[in-house]
Order: structure tokens, then C-alpha cells, then sequence
């Protein structure tokens, strides 16, 4: 329970907001200067290689959204109306309605507690249960890599098409290769949050240069290379602009820098709660390497105060040494500072409540929902306010 009185911050603390180095500029006045303003242009060309080279992919084509990206990916695996799915449970909309565009089923894997991200032995009892799937969605939850090398072996096991969501996990590594690399077809963002940004846009992986020039048709409304407006199929707008993609081309150099910054905020709050009854966001520190996008933090069952939830509002009932999501993201809110909830899970979001679910352990992802959440994280946070962030927050436990 909050005891003491609440300090608000002058300059509000953000989640995570644009970091910006100027160097962004001189690549959109270049745009500017040379009037390639639309979807055409030397950024785009620079960074679909910057980002290819980078991450050890054969090609990458910019788009205008991580979600176009995941449609894409979606539609190069071929699913078809009424075919049943595999997704991560623990993630954000964006990763699973591409499935539902296309008329896909998604089944919903619950998520084991040493990731938060798919659980490899769920997956595979829902193969046992859905043996005719072929298709596999799978996102690394807030910048941290599920077992990606355990889950493409499963995949490859039962002749299923991984498709992998990296839009918060860029420049994370699972063994010594990048996530957004593990998939047949892979996706990453530059949304206005993210650890290296455009404003908006996003892009395909893969190194399958058929299934890449399929992704610049489609994206360019399925134009045909005929002399007037030919189209034999299905296209969408889903290209970047020249502008957006000098905005990533500047941003691209300080991916490294971003990680560092992100892990240092990780290890402060790690050190500053060591002796709250809480842990942080986990990862496999034996095989994994995440970028931190989002630090999170999990409250023990114990120190857990009564707290209740509906589908639009959370109410709580204070508690001596005990503290539950809803007062930590309440105080932190009047102390001007931006936490969030954890991801709902898919299956319980009511979208999808009527699509299958495989956990086994209980619905973890529901139970980490429950205790946990996401903490200000954004790179130009001062260890000062992150002090007093760990301060208000230690004083919940009170």
C-alpha cells in the first residue's frame, strides 16, 4: 500500500518515446531536395540493405507498418479461410489480426514462465491435437527472444511455416543470430515506441527472393509490368515512403547504443528492487540476448493485494506490504510518469475468446497478466527520475 506523500515529475517519464540524433535529417531533406517524396527512392533502396546486412538476411523489403509486414508474411505462407493458425497468446493484436485478414483460425499457445513467449511444449501438444496445421506465429514479447532455435526445429518437424514476429525485438539475438531471421518470413517495426524508429514503417525478412519480389508487387497494388495500369490480382498500399525510410536510415546507427541504454534501465530497476518481493521481465540468459525494450516486473503471489478487473476498468483494496498492478500504475500516473499493463492475453481478449487455446500450466500467460506490468522505459529517462521511479514504487510495498 502507497504510504508518504506523491512527487510528480516536472517533464513527464515516458514508456518509451523517439529517440532522435539529428543525423535523421540530412536523409529526409535529401528526400526533400531531390523530390523523391513518395515510395520510391535511394532511402528506401539504403535501408532495406542497411537492415539486410545488419541482420544476416538475404532481403528486406520497406513497408509501410510492422503489421503490413506480418500480413505480408501471412499471405506468402498461403492460409486459407477457415485454416486453423498457431500463435503467441502473450503479445499485442498486430501480431495475430493478419491471420484473421486472410480468413485464418488463429489457436492461441499459452506461454511458459522462463520467456513469457511461446511455450515450445505447448506447441508441441497442440501439433498433437491440430496435426494438419502448417502455419506458426510466433512474437518475442518486449524485446525478448523466445526459444527460437527449439520452436524452428518443431516447426520444421512437423512441416510447418514459421513466421516470426520481431517488431519489439530488433537487434535481440537468440544464440548469435538476430531474431527476425529464425522464420521462412519475418517481420520488424519502426513504430513511433520502438528501439529505432521511422515514425511509423516496417519490413519483411526473409531470404527467399521469390517470396520478396512478391511482397514489392503486392505492396505496390499488384501492378503489372505493362505500360498502363495492369492488375491480375490482389494488391495493397503498403509500401514506405522515401521520407519515412530517411527517418530509419538515420536511426539505424544508434540501434547498438539504444540496446545499451535500455539494458543499463533494466539492471537499475533489477538493483533497486532485489529486495521487493517482485522479479523482472526473465529471459534465457544461457542462449539469448534481448534489446530491453520493455522493462517489466512481476509481483510475487504473496505480496499480491485483492485486485479486480473488467473489461474497461481495474479497482484494488489497499493493503499493509502488499501492492498489486493497478496501485503501481495509479501512483505512477499522478507522479507524471507512463507505465503500462502487460499484453492481455489473445485468448481472453473478447475478439477472440471463441478460438482455441493450449497451455500447460494453468494459463500462464493470464497469471502474468494478472501480477504484472510494464514500467517506464524509454532511453532519455534519467537514472535520477528512474531512482524516484524505483522509489515510488518500493513505497507501494509499504
Amino acid at each position: 500500500m502507497f504510504t508518504g506523500k506523491l512527487e510528480q515529475f516536472e517533464k513527464r517519464v515516458w514508456l518509451a518515446s523517439p529517440t532522435m540524433h539529428g543525423d535523421e535529417l540530412q536523409y529526409v531533406q535529401e528526400a526533400y531536395d531531390t523530390n523523391w517524396m513518395s515510395t520510391i527512392g535511394t532511402n528506401i533502396k539504403e535501408v532495406e540493405h542497411i537492415a539486410a546486412e545488419k541482420l544476416g538476411c538475404k532481403y528486406a523489403v520497406a513497408l509501410s507498418t510492422g503489421t503490413a509486414a506480418l500480413h505480408m508474411a501471412v499471405k506468402l505462407a498461403g492460409i486459407k479461410p477457415g485454416e486453423r493458425v498457431f500463435c503467441s497468446d502473450m503479445t499485442f493484436s498486430a501480431t495475430v489480426n493478419p491471420v484473421m485478414y486472410e480468413g485464418g483460425v488463429p489457436v492461441f499457445i499459452d506461454a511458459e514462465r522462463d520467456t513469457w513467449n511461446m511455450d515450445p511444449v505447448a506447441l508441441e501438444k497442440a501439433f498433437a491435437l491440430y496435426p494438419d496445421v502448417r502455419v506458426v506465429v510466433l512474437a518475442n514479447l518486449y524485446g525478448t527472444p523466445a526459444k527460437l532455435s527449439v520452436i524452428r526445429e518443431i516447426c520444421d518437424k512437423h512441416h510447418a511455416i514459421l513466421i516470426e514476429d520481431a517488431a519489439e525485438s530488433l537487434g535481440a539475438k537468440w544464440g548469435d543470430q538476430y531474431t527476425g531471421t529464425f522464420g521462412a518470413f519475418n517481420a520488424i517495426s519502426f513504430n513511433g515506441n520502438k528501439i529505432i524508429t521511422g515514425s511509423s514503417g516496417g519490413m519483411l525478412l526473409t531470404d527467399d527472393e521469390t517470396a520478396a519480389n512478391q511482397v514489392r508487387k503486392w505492396s505496390t497494388q499488384s501492378r503489372e509490368a505493362a505500360p498502363w495500369y495492369q492488375h491480375t490480382e490482389l494488391g495493397y498500399n503498403y509500401r514506405m515512403s522515401n521520407v519515412i525510410a530517411g527517418v530509419v536510415r538515420g536511426q539505424f546507427p544508434y540501434l547498438e547504443e539504444h540496446i545499451a541504454q535500455k539494458r543499463a534501465i533494466y539492471e537499475r530497476y533489477k538493483e533497486g528492487f532485489k529486495d521487493l518481493p517482485v522479479t523482472m521481465n526473465p529471459y534465457d540468459e544461457d542462449h539469448s540476448v534481448p534489446n530491453f525494450w520493455l522493462s517489466a516486473m512481476l509481483i510475487d503471489e504473496s505480496a499480491m493485494c485483492r485486485q479486480s478487473r473488467s473489461d474497461d476498468e481495474a479497482t484494488y483494496v489497499p493493503e499493509h506490504g502488499k501492492s498489486c498492478p493497478t496501485e503501481i500504475l495509479e501512483v505512477l500516473a499522478k507522479c507524471n510518469a507512463e507505465g503500462r499493463p502487460i499484453w492481455k492475453p489473445m485468448h481472453l481478449q473478447p475478439l477472440y475468446e471463441d478460438c482455441g487455446f493450449v497451455t500447460m500450466d494453468c494459463d500462464v500467460g493470464a497469471d502474468i497478466f494478472r501480477r504484472g506490468l510494464c514500467l517506464p522505459s524509454d532511453n532519455k529517462m534519467t537514472p535520477e527520475q528512474q531512482d524516484k521511479v524505483i522509489e515510488m514504487i518500493r513505497r507501494c510495498f509499504d
